[in-house]
């Protein structure tokens, strides 16, 4: 089966009203390709249009971000070339997070290390492939320990409460994506939150308020994800991330990213909490040396 062909994010990004501080953060965000230097790997689950180095950084330019953190994705597998050679490229002002396979040696992850990054990442949803292999997931989460990485862990919002037990276990720090994927019809009370709050009681967990559009159910703006960001940015602070999630794959609505920027600016009316969440959490956890 062909993979499925996915559009570009929108290339007329508005120029947001609110203005990032200095040192701000798109702490999820994705580089593919170019294809032509860097091919996507065979069977990937989706194909997307290039979205290279010079793009980003023209992006965040644009947006007022000076930082970002490159998340590894599906179309390049374990094949980590195009994310290692943008944060190379970025002058020290990007770090990543790779996806790895099981047999990888020791000597290749301090190699990623050298090379920015700081994490890895593991998907659990299902049109991404579903659930590692746990005790192979929980093997790799002890070696990157030494290394001070932490764990990225992309979720189905129904799967949350299933997977409870696992991720109260973490011996290292672990993000959870896209405010878990929890779908905003549901409500602040709905098993899924609730869930992701009672992990965030944890101090290793952290979470990341970026996927509005994955959250939301009534399309643009995006207003209906608002009141799970700000409960999380009000509860756990000094463990929130924010990202634009560019170039936004497999979204039933394409956002704006000029208009992300502003709406994050309405996940809290507090500047010291604004810049907690877009400086200072993203340097203690990728920039912390």
């Amino acid at each position: 089966m062909p993979a499925k062909i996915i559009p570009p994010p929108d290339p007329n990004p508005v120029k947001p009203g609110y203005k990032p501080p200095p040192g701000a953060c798109d702490a999820h965000c994705h580089i593919y390709g170019p294809a032509s230097k860097f091919p996507y790997v065979p069977g990937t689950p989706y194909l997307p249009p290039d979205a290279s180095f010079e793009q980003m950084r023209a992006l965040h330019s644009h947006l007022g971000l000076e930082r970002a953190v490159i998340v590894q994705a599906a179309p390049h597998g374990t094949d980590m070339r195009a994310t290692l050679d943008a944060i190379a490229r970025s002058g020290g002002a990007y770090r990543g997070v790779a996806v790895v396979k099981s047999d990888i040696s020791d000597s290749e992850l301090e190699a990623l290390h050298q090379g920015g990054i700081r994490g890895i990442r593991f998907n659990f949803v299902a049109h991404l492939g579903g659930a590692p292999d746990i005790p192979s997931f929980e093997r790799m989460v002890a070696r990157v320990k030494p290394l001070g990485w932490h764990v990225v862990l992309h979720f189905d919002a129904q799967d949350v409460p299933g997977y409870a037990d696992l991720i109260g276990r973490m011996p290292v720090p672990f993000v959870i994506d896209h405010m878990g994927r929890v779908q905003a019809e549901g409500g602040l009370d709905q098993e899924p939150f609730q869930t992701l709050l009672k992990l965030m009681q944890n101090p290793m967990a952290w979470v990341k308020l970026c996927g509005a559009e994955r959250v939301s159910c009534a399309g643009k703006p995006f207003h209906d994800a608002i009141p799970f960001a700000r409960t999380l940015i009000e509860r756990f602070p000094d463990r929130v991330l924010w990202g634009t999630d560019w170039p936004h794959p497999n979204v039933k609505w394409m956002p704006n990213d000029g208009e992300l920027v502003d709406l994050f600016a309405r996940f809290t009316d507090d500047e010291s909490l604004r810049h907690k969440v877009l400086v200072d959490n993203p340097t203690r956890l990728y920039w912390s040396d």
